[in-house]
């Protein structure tokens, strides 16, 4: 049964209400859907909720891009050091929020030397504890870009 069957003013309240439902709705800044009465209602499925992927917080970087120096410290992280900073090794706590959510000790910070510099600089690469799972940031933690070994 279709809106062919409605008597002419019936079709015009319908459309009527379907319209300032519709406007209500974009005044407001709720829901734009118009309820029909249920003799009027379609039978399709429609989604009742939405996915949202939140954007990663990190970029990649292919190794063959990486600066000289950061080969040297992956070689040392390799090779279980010894590396040149105290701080070399030790745990990086994420507190930025820009890589994956993982539990306190997976990820860990190593220096990429910076020439001409008399301290660590800015450069850093964190690892995680799954395989591959390097991260470079270029300025002292506000971005990261994952390091793509296949390139």
């Amino acid at each position: 049964m279709g809106m062919n069957h409605l008597s002419r003013s019936a079709r015009g309240t319908l459309r009527t209400g379907a319209l300032g439902a519709l406007l209500a709705g974009l005044l407001i800044g709720g829901p734009t859907t118009a309820a029909a009465s249920p003799a009027f209602t379609d039978p399709s499925p429609t989604p009742t909720s939405s996915t949202a992927v939140a954007p990663l917080a990190f970029g990649d970087i292919c190794h063959s891009d990486l600066p000289a120096q950061a080969y040297d410290t992956l070689e040392l992280i390799e090779r279980g050091g010894p590396f040149p900073h105290p701080q070399d090794g030790g745990t990086f706590y994420n507190r930025e929020g820009l890589l994956p959510d993982r539990p306190t000790g997976y990820y860990h910070e190593y220096t990429v030397e910076t020439p001409g510099l008399d301290h660590r600089g800015a450069r850093r690469i964190v690892t995680g504890d799954s395989y591959e799972e390097d991260y470079y940031t270029s300025d002292h933690y506000a971005s990261f870009d994952l390091i793509d070994y296949a390139c």
